[in-house]
Protein backbone atom coordinates (compact mmCIF):
# COMPACT_ATOMS: atom_id res chain seq x y z
CA UNK A 1 0.00 0.00 0.00
CA UNK A 2 1.09 3.81 -0.77
CA UNK A 3 1.36 5.87 1.86
CA UNK A 4 1.43 9.63 1.23
CA UNK A 5 0.01 11.21 3.85
CA UNK A 6 3.24 12.85 5.54
CA UNK A 7 1.96 10.99 8.86
CA UNK A 8 5.18 8.72 9.31
CA UNK A 9 6.31 10.48 12.68
CA UNK A 10 2.66 12.13 13.93
CA UNK A 11 3.39 13.62 17.18
CA UNK A 12 -0.09 12.62 18.14
CA UNK A 13 -1.98 9.50 18.52
CA UNK A 14 -4.46 8.40 16.23
CA UNK A 15 -8.23 9.71 17.00
CA UNK A 16 -8.98 6.53 15.25
CA UNK A 17 -7.51 3.35 14.16
CA UNK A 18 -8.73 0.47 12.18
CA UNK A 19 -6.32 -2.39 12.50
CA UNK A 20 -6.24 -5.43 9.69
CA UNK A 21 -9.83 -5.43 9.98
CA UNK A 22 -12.03 -7.99 7.87
CA UNK A 23 -15.75 -7.54 7.65
CA UNK A 24 -18.16 -10.02 6.81
CA UNK A 25 -22.17 -10.02 6.57
CA UNK A 26 -24.77 -12.61 5.14
CA UNK A 27 -27.03 -12.47 1.79
CA UNK A 28 -29.49 -15.56 1.85
CA UNK A 29 -27.19 -17.70 -0.51
CA UNK A 30 -23.74 -17.10 1.00
CA UNK A 31 -21.36 -15.14 3.39
CA UNK A 32 -19.82 -12.41 1.96
CA UNK A 33 -16.12 -10.90 2.41
CA UNK A 34 -16.44 -7.35 2.67
CA UNK A 35 -13.31 -6.00 3.44
CA UNK A 36 -10.05 -7.84 3.96
CA UNK A 37 -7.99 -6.82 6.19
CA UNK A 38 -7.90 -3.25 6.18
CA UNK A 39 -6.05 -0.76 8.12
CA UNK A 40 -5.68 3.20 8.46
CA UNK A 41 -5.31 5.67 10.99
CA UNK A 42 -7.46 8.87 11.58
CA UNK A 43 -6.03 11.55 13.30
CA UNK A 44 -8.18 14.49 14.56
CA UNK A 45 -9.78 17.04 12.45
CA UNK A 46 -9.25 15.23 9.29
CA UNK A 47 -11.46 15.08 6.44
CA UNK A 48 -10.79 11.18 5.92
CA UNK A 49 -12.26 10.07 2.90
CA UNK A 50 -13.02 6.53 1.89
CA UNK A 51 -13.02 5.98 -1.67
CA UNK A 52 -13.72 3.23 -4.18
CA UNK A 53 -16.11 1.50 -6.64
CA UNK A 54 -19.94 0.02 -5.54
CA UNK A 55 -19.24 -2.90 -3.87
CA UNK A 56 -15.66 -2.49 -2.44
CA UNK A 57 -16.88 -2.45 1.02
CA UNK A 58 -16.92 1.31 1.89
CA UNK A 59 -20.37 1.62 3.63
CA UNK A 60 -19.92 -1.79 5.83
CA UNK A 61 -16.93 -0.63 6.86
CA UNK A 62 -18.26 2.59 8.14
CA UNK A 63 -20.99 0.67 9.53
CA UNK A 64 -18.43 -1.19 11.45
CA UNK A 65 -16.70 1.99 12.77
CA UNK A 66 -20.61 3.14 13.68
CA UNK A 67 -20.37 -0.08 15.87
CA UNK A 68 -23.59 -1.64 14.12
CA UNK A 69 -21.15 -4.63 12.28
CA UNK A 70 -18.29 -6.51 14.62
CA UNK A 71 -14.94 -7.85 12.67
CA UNK A 72 -14.47 -11.54 11.86
CA UNK A 73 -10.56 -10.34 12.03
CA UNK A 74 -8.64 -7.62 13.51
CA UNK A 75 -10.07 -4.34 15.66
CA UNK A 76 -11.25 -0.57 15.48
CA UNK A 77 -10.31 1.22 18.32
CA UNK A 78 -11.43 5.07 19.12
CA UNK A 79 -9.23 7.04 21.39
CA UNK A 80 -7.73 3.90 22.06
CA UNK A 81 -10.59 2.29 23.00
CA UNK A 82 -11.98 -0.95 20.86
CA UNK A 83 -15.43 -0.30 19.26
CA UNK A 84 -17.52 -2.99 20.45
CA UNK A 85 -21.15 -1.22 19.77
CA UNK A 86 -23.13 2.09 18.59
CA UNK A 87 -22.64 5.07 20.58
CA UNK A 88 -22.83 9.28 20.57
CA UNK A 89 -19.34 9.25 20.43
CA UNK A 90 -19.58 8.12 16.46
CA UNK A 91 -22.82 10.01 14.21
CA UNK A 92 -23.64 8.99 10.96
CA UNK A 93 -25.28 10.75 7.89
CA UNK A 94 -26.75 8.48 5.39
CA UNK A 95 -27.63 8.85 1.56
CA UNK A 96 -31.41 9.11 2.21
CA UNK A 97 -33.38 12.00 2.68
CA UNK A 98 -35.90 10.11 5.17
CA UNK A 99 -33.84 10.29 7.73
CA UNK A 100 -35.71 12.63 9.86
CA UNK A 101 -39.00 11.93 11.94
CA UNK A 102 -41.86 13.42 9.73
CA UNK A 103 -43.50 14.08 12.47
CA UNK A 104 -41.15 16.45 14.14
CA UNK A 105 -39.99 19.97 13.55
CA UNK A 106 -36.36 20.48 12.19
CA UNK A 107 -35.80 21.72 15.95
CA UNK A 108 -37.40 18.74 17.32
CA UNK A 109 -35.14 16.27 15.22
CA UNK A 110 -32.14 17.78 16.22
CA UNK A 111 -33.03 17.77 19.76
CA UNK A 112 -34.26 14.04 19.48
CA UNK A 113 -30.64 11.76 19.77
CA UNK A 114 -29.39 14.43 22.56
CA UNK A 115 -32.62 13.42 24.52
CA UNK A 116 -32.61 9.36 23.85
CA UNK A 117 -29.10 9.63 24.29
CA UNK A 118 -29.30 11.37 27.74
CA UNK A 119 -27.03 13.62 26.34
CA UNK A 120 -26.04 17.09 27.93
CA UNK A 121 -28.54 18.95 30.15
CA UNK A 122 -32.25 19.57 29.21
CA UNK A 123 -32.04 22.90 28.96
CA UNK A 124 -28.99 23.08 27.16
CA UNK A 125 -30.34 20.70 24.05
CA UNK A 126 -32.50 23.07 22.61
CA UNK A 127 -29.93 25.77 22.52
CA UNK A 128 -27.15 23.47 20.84
CA UNK A 129 -30.17 22.43 18.57
CA UNK A 130 -30.34 26.05 17.77
CA UNK A 131 -26.65 27.06 17.25
CA UNK A 132 -26.32 23.64 15.02
CA UNK A 133 -29.14 24.58 12.69
CA UNK A 134 -27.86 27.97 12.80
CA UNK A 135 -24.49 26.51 11.62
CA UNK A 136 -25.99 25.02 8.38
CA UNK A 137 -27.99 27.83 7.57
CA UNK A 138 -31.55 26.84 8.42
CA UNK A 139 -32.33 29.25 11.75
CA UNK A 140 -35.29 29.91 9.80
CA UNK A 141 -36.80 26.88 9.35
CA UNK A 142 -36.52 25.62 13.48
CA UNK A 143 -40.49 25.50 13.15
CA UNK A 144 -40.86 23.60 9.48
CA UNK A 145 -41.79 20.26 9.03
CA UNK A 146 -39.46 17.83 6.67
CA UNK A 147 -42.15 17.43 4.13
CA UNK A 148 -41.66 20.98 3.43
CA UNK A 149 -37.82 21.21 3.14
CA UNK A 150 -35.86 20.25 -0.40
CA UNK A 151 -33.16 17.35 -0.38
CA UNK A 152 -30.71 19.05 0.26
CA UNK A 153 -32.19 21.28 3.16
CA UNK A 154 -33.19 17.35 4.92
CA UNK A 155 -29.20 16.92 4.67
CA UNK A 156 -28.24 19.80 6.40
CA UNK A 157 -30.85 18.98 9.09
CA UNK A 158 -29.42 15.49 9.64
CA UNK A 159 -25.81 17.06 9.50
CA UNK A 160 -26.74 19.78 12.09
CA UNK A 161 -28.60 16.56 14.04
CA UNK A 162 -25.49 14.59 14.28
CA UNK A 163 -22.94 17.96 14.67
CA UNK A 164 -24.86 19.24 17.86
CA UNK A 165 -24.14 15.52 19.81
CA UNK A 166 -20.54 16.74 19.41
CA UNK A 167 -19.09 13.55 18.15
CA UNK A 168 -15.76 12.14 17.83
CA UNK A 169 -16.18 11.41 14.76
CA UNK A 170 -18.77 12.36 11.96
CA UNK A 171 -19.96 9.32 9.51
CA UNK A 172 -20.96 10.26 6.10
CA UNK A 173 -21.86 7.54 3.88
CA UNK A 174 -22.33 8.92 0.81
CA UNK A 175 -25.05 12.08 1.84
CA UNK A 176 -24.94 14.15 -1.16
CA UNK A 177 -25.16 11.39 -3.95
CA UNK A 178 -28.94 11.73 -4.46
CA UNK A 179 -28.67 14.81 -4.68
CA UNK A 180 -28.73 17.12 -8.39
CA UNK A 181 -25.33 18.02 -9.91
CA UNK A 182 -25.81 21.90 -8.47
CA UNK A 183 -27.06 20.82 -4.39
CA UNK A 184 -24.69 18.38 -4.41
CA UNK A 185 -21.65 20.46 -5.49
CA UNK A 186 -23.49 23.61 -3.14
CA UNK A 187 -23.64 21.00 -0.20
CA UNK A 188 -19.91 20.19 -1.07
CA UNK A 189 -18.69 23.97 -0.13
CA UNK A 190 -21.00 24.79 2.61
CA UNK A 191 -19.65 21.61 4.61
CA UNK A 192 -15.67 22.22 3.69
CA UNK A 193 -16.78 25.88 5.36
CA UNK A 194 -18.63 24.29 8.25
CA UNK A 195 -15.50 22.09 9.05
CA UNK A 196 -13.44 24.78 8.63
CA UNK A 197 -15.66 26.81 10.96
CA UNK A 198 -16.15 23.98 13.25
CA UNK A 199 -12.91 21.74 12.97
CA UNK A 200 -14.48 18.42 13.46
CA UNK A 201 -13.60 14.92 12.44
CA UNK A 202 -14.92 13.24 9.10
CA UNK A 203 -15.03 10.38 7.35
CA UNK A 204 -16.92 10.59 4.39
CA UNK A 205 -17.61 7.65 1.89
CA UNK A 206 -17.72 8.23 -1.89
CA UNK A 207 -17.32 6.51 -5.16
CA UNK A 208 -16.96 9.98 -6.83
CA UNK A 209 -13.40 10.73 -7.35
CA UNK A 210 -14.01 14.62 -7.62
CA UNK A 211 -16.10 14.79 -4.71
CA UNK A 212 -13.19 12.49 -2.59
CA UNK A 213 -10.17 15.17 -3.57
CA UNK A 214 -12.39 18.07 -3.12
CA UNK A 215 -13.98 17.21 0.51
CA UNK A 216 -10.85 14.78 1.34
CA UNK A 217 -7.78 15.98 3.57
CA UNK A 218 -6.72 12.67 3.04
CA UNK A 219 -7.98 9.94 0.13
CA UNK A 220 -7.81 6.16 1.20
CA UNK A 221 -8.45 4.50 -2.38
CA UNK A 222 -9.89 1.08 -2.06
CA UNK A 223 -9.90 -2.37 -4.06
CA UNK A 224 -13.11 -3.14 -5.63
CA UNK A 225 -14.82 -6.54 -3.45
CA UNK A 226 -13.29 -7.89 -1.40
CA UNK A 227 -12.15 -4.25 -0.05
CA UNK A 228 -8.47 -3.51 0.35
CA UNK A 229 -6.47 -0.53 0.55
CA UNK A 230 -4.17 0.50 -2.29
CA UNK A 231 -2.93 4.16 -1.19
CA UNK A 232 -3.59 6.92 1.19
CA UNK A 233 -3.38 10.19 -0.65
CA UNK A 234 -2.87 13.63 0.86
CA UNK A 235 -5.83 15.78 -0.59
CA UNK A 236 -5.48 19.12 1.58
CA UNK A 237 -4.00 21.18 -1.57
CA UNK A 238 -7.35 20.63 -3.38
CA UNK A 239 -9.73 21.81 -0.95
CA UNK A 240 -12.47 24.79 -2.54
CA UNK A 241 -10.51 23.75 -6.31
CA UNK A 242 -13.21 24.01 -8.87
CA UNK A 243 -11.86 21.12 -10.34
CA UNK A 244 -9.86 22.64 -13.69
CA UNK A 245 -6.53 23.01 -12.66
CA UNK A 246 -4.24 21.04 -14.09
CA UNK A 247 -2.72 19.52 -11.19
CA UNK A 248 -6.21 18.46 -10.27
CA UNK A 249 -7.02 17.42 -13.46
CA UNK A 250 -3.65 15.36 -12.68
CA UNK A 251 -4.40 13.78 -9.70
CA UNK A 252 -7.90 12.50 -10.84
CA UNK A 253 -6.28 10.87 -13.70
CA UNK A 254 -3.82 8.99 -11.87
CA UNK A 255 -6.74 8.10 -8.90
CA UNK A 256 -8.88 6.72 -12.00
CA UNK A 257 -5.91 4.99 -12.83
CA UNK A 258 -5.43 3.25 -9.78
CA UNK A 259 -8.96 2.29 -9.25
CA UNK A 260 -9.15 0.79 -12.41
CA UNK A 261 -5.83 -1.14 -12.46
CA UNK A 262 -3.99 0.80 -15.06
CA UNK A 263 -1.26 2.30 -12.72
CA UNK A 264 0.05 3.11 -9.28
CA UNK A 265 0.93 6.14 -9.01
CA UNK A 266 2.58 7.61 -6.06
CA UNK A 267 0.95 11.20 -4.51
CA UNK A 268 4.28 13.25 -4.48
Amino acid sequence: MQQTNGRNTSPSEPLLAVDGVTLQYATRQQIVTATHRVSFDMYEHDRFVLLGPSGCGKSTLLKSIGGFLSPVEGEIRLKGQRIARPGPDRMIVFQEFDQLLPWQTVLQNVVFPMRTAGRFARGEREDRARAAIAKVGLGKFVDAYPHTLSGGMKQRVAIARALAMEPAVLLMDEPFAALDALTRRRMQEELLDLWAEIRFSMIFVTHSIEEAILLASRIVVMTPHPGQIIAELDATRFAHDQSGSDEFVSFHKQINGMLFGQQKVANG
